[in-house]
């Protein structure tokens, strides 16, 4: 059994569909509905994880990923022409493309920048550098998926400052993911989130 297929039967087939990127059809996505006390629509990759990723020794066991965004709900999928909701579509394609290509992986904690030179994601979201986390808010819902064959882990694709990159490259992924978790914040994008460096407090 696929791991689609087992999140079609862990969640319902209702809540998980497939679907062709709509910028770039070539690419196959997959969309998952949650009704949680939050719901969030989770776009994550769908064939990536049939790639053999090239892992340091230390994370031997995670060969095999697929990348995703978790939504707020309000995250309009279907406005393709929206510059602040379409992005998702073509980082996700830029991203596989990427780790293919460069015979590379990804893992907890990689950064990557939003161009060269970094520049925000879109006129509402300000973030410039990406990381690659384990899932956070989706902890359980994104629990690994063993297929028969091989076991398929999700990362979730967090837009993060860039002192935010500056801060985890000194203190750690560690460190920067319970910081950002401290400030109430995890892997579902936030158009109105502020960088964890700056302080909640102001002094007039």
């Amino acid at each position: 059994m696929s791991w689609k297929e087992q999140l079609e039967n862990r969640f319902g087939a209702h809540r998980v569909h497939r679907l062709a990127n709509p910028l770039h059809p070539e690419q196959q996505l997959a969309q998952l509905y949650l009704e949680l006390n939050v719901p969030v629509t989770v776009v994550c990759t769908s064939n990536l994880s049939e790639y053999h990723m090239p892992v340091s020794e230390k994370w031997k066991g995670r060969e095999f990923t697929e990348i995703c965004f978790v939504l707020p709900a309000y995250w309009d999928l279907e406005d393709i022409e929206n510059l602040n909701f379409n992005w998702i579509y073509h980082w996700l394609f830029k991203l596989e493309t990427f780790v293919r290509e460069k015979r590379t992986w990804f893992g907890p904690g990689h950064t990557i920048p939003c161009g060269n030179p970094p520049a925000p994601i879109s006129e509402t979201m300000q973030q410039d550098h990406f990381i690659f986390t384990d899932p956070m808010f989706l902890a359980n819902e994104l629990e690994p998926v063993n297929d028969g064959e091989k076991t398929v882990h999700f990362l979730t694709i967090v837009p993060i400052f860039s002192d935010e990159l500056d801060y985890k490259m000194g203190k750690g992924t560690m460190k920067f993911v319970r910081k950002l978790q401290q400030r109430n914040h995890d892997e579902r994008l936030d158009e109105y989130r502020k960088s964890i460096q700056r302080s909640r407090f102001r002094f007039f």
